[in-house]
């Protein structure tokens, strides 16, 4: 990381639970600090949502996003900003065959965007958080390594469709 004014970590992934806090937790956490070490002053994090009862089924993975937030958080306190989207869309490339996700992706956004209040409902409402498009995510993740004015800390998938529809 010589010569490294910033870093994106997107780094995640699935599998049991002890694989997934290594991949989410461990290899972000371990980034963090050596990206501290060398004095980099911003560092992204691309996290996830909470989804409520979705963080039960798949404990490694949140609490892996969780423990590397926290280590970001510690380590980057003016210069660390935490991304979390919800279910990320686009085009996913499996082998040969291009996946839309976009095609459901997409409608859900526009429909769940402007239901924030229904996130509040007890058990199902964090299920309902829009989708956000992996271009918004992207824009976003370079500006808030970019920006010096950036604010640090966590920005939520409303915020991540706000701050990408700006200039």
């Amino acid at each position: 990381m010589d010569g490294v004014s910033a870093v994106v970590s997107c780094v995640g992934g699935f599998g049991s639970n002890s694989q997934m806090f290594k991949i989410n937790g461990t290899a972000n956490i371990n980034a963090i600090r050596v990206a501290a070490e060398k004095g980099i002053k911003r560092f992204v994090y691309v996290s996830a949502a909470d989804f409520g009862l979705v963080n039960y089924l798949l404990q490694g993975y949140y609490e892996g996003k969780r423990a590397a937030e926290a280590e970001l958080l510690s380590k980057f306190t003016y210069g660390g900003v935490i991304l979390r989207p919800g279910f990320i869309h686009g085009t996913r490339r499996v082998g040969n065959v291009n996946i839309p996700l976009g095609l459901v992706g997409s409608p859900m956004q526009m429909v769940l965007q402007n239901a924030k209040p229904l996130t509040r409902l007890p058990l199902v409402g964090p299920m309902l958080t829009p989708p956000v498009s992996a271009t918004s995510v992207a824009k976003v993740a370079v500006r808030a390594a970019t920006d010096p004015v950036f604010p640090p800390g966590i920005v939520d998938v409303y915020g991540i469709m706000r701050y990408s529809e700006q200039k």
